[in-house]
């Protein structure tokens, strides 16, 4: 497997990872200190490493062009395939379509900015996606080329607001307690929706044709490098602006102006408004990428000619049109985004596993093969497993009024 497709897959996993979802996570934990933040990011960085190198595990054990859908219909059966379907496509529908509202609302700010010219947000809102659509339909290459310039880009923005924050960071108040225990399981969905990638892992395992290897090295290495840069964007957040500050406006403007009028820095809000814009965009390229992959694989005997085409069609017109004539209904729906995230990237890994290595023996597995195994056992499936379940019931607690609702 060559060296370069190894590095373009590793940036498409911590581009799609690192989202705008990001900015929120100084407002999620201004109320749980930043101690407690860092054990919640450890903790879950490597719950959502495990269930994506159980992910690999899984591949070996199908074409490697199939999708979530093929592998939970082989392992699981007809019931399997509709809860991977409908998780899949809950939250990469809901996600693109919030993508595509935001991003289009920003597309819309830098070409005025840039032109002077008045255009409607929905024309700006339709530019930005067909050329986020022409990206991703012309395959995984592409966006591997594109996402490496954008990934490029959002690290030096990343570097100049951080070398803006470092020199002011306060000891103190980066040695601020909860302030109270719901908030630190309140923070939980947020901290877990940050280091969402696993949509995108079929898309790559095509791409590296299956290379069991090459696939850990990205997966570990990918959904690392997300992890350092939230550590020190909390750790630079968190320090630098108090934590009662921070409750009193829960709002990423109050964020960002807090943020600028304590290191003195007006072009301070302009470099995280180009980070987030970047930030944005390549969470939507990844995002779209697997839901294209997905729907590309559950249509396949219907599509016909014009394939990528239709396919396209399929993944961007439902968002788009969310997005231009009722936006409010998928936003409104990310807040359940941790549900569907969990079923997707925690409690199918975990189920299929299961079953793979207890209860059926695959047709397809060589018995003179080497199998790669995700180290663990029966406890640490039946761990991870639990874990989603807690996450899930979190968020329905969290919907329901039982904890307290964060930013």
């Amino acid at each position: 497997m060559t060296k370069s497709k190894v590095f373009g897959s590793t940036l498409i996993i911590a581009g799609t990872t690192i989202g705008a979802g990001m900015l929120a996570l100084p407002l999620a934990s201004a109320g749980i200190g930043f101690s407690t933040s860092l054990v919640l990011m450890l903790g879950l960085w490597a719950l959502m490493a495990f269930t994506a190198l159980l992910m690999v595990e899984l591949h070996q054990f199908a074409d490697s062009d199939a999708t979530l859908h093929t592998l939970a219909h082989n392992i699981l059966g007809n019931k399997g395939k509709w809860i991977a379907s409908f998780a899949v496509m809950f939250l990469f529908y809901a996600l693109c379509a919030a993508y595509i509202a935001g991003g289009g609302a920003q597309f819309n700010q830098r070409v005025m900015q840039l032109t002077g010219l008045e255009i409607s947000s929905q024309l700006t809102t339709l530019l930005f996606t067909i050329i986020v659509a022409t990206v991703v339909t012309i395959g995984t290459h592409s966006v591997d080329k594109v996402n490496r310039v954008l990934f490029g880009l959002k690290l030096v923005a990343m570097v100049l607001v951080l070398s803006f924050l470092a020199p002011n960071v306060t000891s103190q108040y980066l040695l601020s307690m909860p302030l109270q225990q719901g908030l630190i399981v309140a923070a939980i969905p947020v901290v877990f929706t940050s280091f969402g990638f696993h949509g995108s892992i079929p898309s790559i395992v095509r791409y590296l044709d299956g290379d069991v290897r090459s696939l850990r090295k990205v997966m570990i290495v990918g959904s690392a490098l997300p992890l350092i840069i939230y550590v020190f964007w909390q750790s630079v957040t968190l320090g630098v602006v108090s934590q009662e500050q921070l409750l009193n406006d829960s709002s990423l403007g109050a964020l960002l102006v807090s943020l600028s009028q304590t290191v003195q820095q007006s072009n301070l809000s302009m470099i995280v408004g180009v980070f987030a814009d970047l930030a944005l965009l390549t969470s939507f390229i990844g995002v779209s990428l697997g839901l294209f992959e997905f729907m590309g694989d559950s249509l396949n005997d219907k599509l016909g000619q014009g394939k990528r085409i239709k396919t396209a069609l399929v993944t961007f017109v439902p968002p788009l049109g969310f997005a231009l004539f009722y936006p409010q209904g998928f936003i409104m729906a990310l807040g359940y985004a941790a549900i569907a995230l969990a079923v997707l990237a925690i409690l199918l890994p975990t189920v299929m596993v299961y079953k793979v290595r207890f209860t059926q023996q695959p047709s397809s597995q060589d018995s003179s093969a080497t199998v790669y195994q995700v180290a663990g056992g029966k406890l640490a499936l039946i761990t991870a497993g639990t874990v989603g379940m807690i996450i899930i019931a979190i968020q329905i607690m969290i919907s329901g009024g039982l904890l307290p609702s964060l930013g």
